[in-house]
């Protein structure tokens, strides 16, 4: 198919396209005209002076604002976005697949440099573009509220990860406290650590310090409490070597520690995002989702975004977050593949969603169960479940209502679906 060398009618003010290969400390830039022809080929720090020659040499070129500029870049989010919105440029996000099949246009022999990679993003932008999405500047408050839910899963992964290696180290010397807690999420499984760093000084203690710290810490529990008083009776039967026990108790303790802090941290953002989350007009909205809860809802709002025009349909939304396939067909096979190109996060939330609406939703659960005894896996059923809800979602999101079950039951009775009608068979099998 020949491609045109003229503007597209779509962008009439567009009379310049860039290609810019962002880094961390640099960027290179070419700028082609509508025939293609390289207008401008530089490098710029990424600095203020850097961004600021940037500007210069644009407004030189266009003859004024830098709006008349198209630029393509591999990524939709970061500095080098943001600083390309600040001067007005229309702003067209590029898939690295994308990037390296435009890139394999230009250099069949496999060639890749960085002043390569802006040619030929700026010169596919010049020819394709009139079929892509530019970026829109976001609400600061959708983007605060986003990395705010990112960051708190970084460190949610963190403490994770410190859990785990504080399990390892009692493993080694103190089996005994491992044993007395099953959850060790639990800041008070972190203070006994810290009051109880070793098997001696637990037994050391003895039976009234060990009752005062189970009240104190609201560890109570008629079934549990004779349990883990007879575990610190016997703590010094079964430990580590003096040797092993010097050591791994200063690292638990230092894990400990750490841990205390962290979760302090997290309070503190858990906070922060129900606070920008009740601010925000979709808290009703994403509120409403069953099983979503106080978490998972202000995670779905900011990474599906509150742009209604974003998504054409439902698909364009299930695709974006990773749960409808990719369908492959060749000949006489066609199958249907896992979507790895998606937004991870909202796929991660998505799949946490689907699995707690089960306890909130009939329906959901029916869904799930029928698509278990089809002998899909536990996350193919979930990721199945979450395409059903997505498409719900989406319709909220065009008619701003929040989620109403029985509008949706009426939906769903009118298309015959068959989720309702095992319900309704299993509720008369039960009043039989």
């Amino acid at each position: 198919m020949t491609q045109s060398l003229t503007p597209q009618p779509l962008w009439p003010r567009i009379t310049h396209f860039m290609g810019l290969d962002w880094a961390k400390d640099h960027h290179d830039v070419v700028v082609v005209e509508a025939a293609g022809q390289i207008v401008l080929d530089l490098r710029i720090e990424h600095t203020g002076d850097g961004w600021s020659r940037l500007r210069r040499k644009l407004t030189d070129l266009v003859g004024g604002d830098p709006s008349g500029v198209a630029v393509a870049i591999e990524t939709s989010q970061g500095p080098a976005v943001e600083r390309l919105l600040a001067l007005g440029c229309l702003v067209y996000p590029l898939n690295p697949k994308a990037a390296k099949s435009y890139r394999s246009r230009k250099a069949p022999s496999g060639t890749k440099t960085d002043r390569l990679d802006a040619f030929s993003f700026a010169d596919a932008l010049r020819t394709d573009g009139h079929g892509w999405r530019p970026l829109h500047p976001e609400d600061p408050c959708i983007q605060e509220l986003r990395l705010l839910c990112r960051d708190e899963v970084a460190l949610i992964g963190q403490r994770t990860t410190l859990v785990n290696q504080l399990q390892a180290a009692l493993n080694e010397y103190d089996p005994a406290a491992l044993e007395a807690f099953e959850d060790w999420t639990l800041p008070a499984a972190w203070a006994f650590i810290e009051r109880f760093p070793t098997p001696e000084k637990l037994a050391s203690a003895g039976k009234r310090r060990w009752e005062k710290f189970l009240h104190t810490r609201k560890l109570y529990r008629p079934q549990t409490y004779a349990k883990r008083l007879e575990i610190f009776r016997h703590a010094v039967d079964f430990r580590g070597a003096e040797a092993v026990t010097r050591a791994k108790s200063r690292l638990a303790v230092t894990l400990a520690k750490q841990l205390r802090i962290l979760q302090a941290q997290l309070t503190e953002y858990r906070a922060a995002i129900e606070k920008l989350f009740g601010e925000h007009p979709d808290h009703d909205l994403f509120g409403s989702l069953p099983g979503a809860g106080a978490k998972l809802a202000p995670r779905l709002l900011t990474e599906c975004g509150d742009d209604r025009e974003r998504f054409d349909d439902a698909e364009g939304l299930q695709c974006y977050a990773g749960t409808a396939p990719i369908s492959f067909q060749s000949g006489q096979i066609h199958q249907a593949r896992f979507r790895r190109a998606c937004n991870k996060s909202l796929r991660n939330a998505v799949q946490m969603w689907a699995n707690l609406s089960r306890a909130k939703c009939a329906w959901a659960t029916v869904y799930y169960t029928r698509k278990r005894e089809q002998g899909k896996s536990h996350a193919t059923a979930l990721r199945c479940l979450g395409q059903r809800w997505l498409a719900i979602l989406w319709k909220m999101l065009q008619t701003g209502r929040p989620y109403d079950e029985a509008l949706h039951t009426r939906n769903q009775l009118a298309h015959g679906s068959w989720c309702l009608q095992l319900i309704a068979a299993q509720t008369t099998a039960e009043d039989k």
